[in-house]
């Protein structure tokens, strides 16, 4: 008998037993409850900066487009999803890149708007050549084919807005030849709209640790 006794008394009580396993529970719901207040905190900080960011490029772009209303309003220049677009009839006669009075007097009034632009958000200016997909007419010696043509007229347009004032380390040149059309080349209107310059602000190059 004595024996029972010592061991029921060296036994704990079932209460404790339950204590201890209700406090172990209480100590995993409260973790998971932060891991769970951390996650949606962590999910609601990536929203709000996908939302600034997606709003701080709607107003860049208003912003451009403000600044280009007089041509816009002339119809002298489109502006589509970011790209300023120059009709290549405007800056060009046909298989050439020589620069027409008209092309260069409206690249110099979109100067300052375009520098200001740039300057405001850390940009730079991508200026892009483009053409139908017709060869180039037989005995000009000028080009070999549409990527030369697209590239020299690119430089041609980079050139005049350096020139103009442009900083050299805010425009490059980009050429794209007959691809990336914006109409069709079964007529003469839709190769009209394809031979084109485009001007598309774009962010800056970073350096990484690994370029240092």
């Amino acid at each position: 008998m004595a024996d029972l006794d010592n061991s029921l008394e060296q036994e704990p009580p079932i209460w404790a037993v339950f204590g201890d396993l209700m406090t172990g529970l209480v100590g995993v719901f409260v973790l998971l409850l932060v891991w769970a207040l951390g996650f949606q905190l962590e999910l609601s900080q990536s929203l709000k900066q996908e939302v600034a960011k997606r709003e701080a490029e709607q107003e860049r772009r208003q912003a451009l487009e403000q600044a280009l209303a007089a041509p816009l309003a002339q119809g002298r220049i489109t502006f589509e999803q970011g790209r300023i677009g120059i009709s290549g009839s405007v800056l060009f006669e046909l298989n050439s890149a020589e620069l027409q009075d008209e092309g260069r007097a409206l690249l110099e009034s979109l100067l300052q708007p375009l520098q200001f632009y740039l300057s405001e958000h850390d940009q730079i200016l991508m200026v892009s050549g483009f053409t139908d997909d017709l060869p180039i007419q037989q005995g000009n010696l000028n080009f070999t084919d549409n990527w030369e043509l697209s590239a020299q007229r690119a430089l041609t347009v980079t050139r005049a807005l350096i020139d103009a004032g442009m900083p050299s380390d805010l425009v490059f040149a980009a050429a794209f030849g007959a691809q990336q059309p914006v109409a069709s080349n079964e007529d003469a209107e839709g190769r009209a709209r394809n031979r084109r310059v485009e001007m598309a602000p774009v962010p800056r190059a970073t350096q990484t640790d690994d370029d240092q």
